[in-house]
């Protein structure tokens, strides 16, 4: 189990409520940060770690990455 801080796992409960769980359910940072009400800014930098971490699977896509779910969280 990964250590998340208070903004990481906000995020992580917010893509839960999204039902960004898997490949075929993926949420942009648009979405997401409609959902958890933080500046963009800061969803994309939690967003990178996340996916650093493991926690996260970043799609690259043609207009905007999506990203879903993976680590145990």
């Amino acid at each position: 189990m990964v250590e998340l801080n208070p903004m990481e796992q906000l995020i992580v409960d917010a893509m839960k409520q999204l039902g960004a769980t898997k490949d075929t359910s993926i949420k942009t940072a648009d979405d997401i940060m409609k959902k958890c009400n933080r500046p963009k800014g800061v969803v994309n930098n939690t967003l990178v770690a996340l996916v650093q971490k493991g926690v996260l699977k970043r799609v690259a896509r043609e207009k905007s990455s999506g990203y879903y779910i993976i680590g145990q969280v």
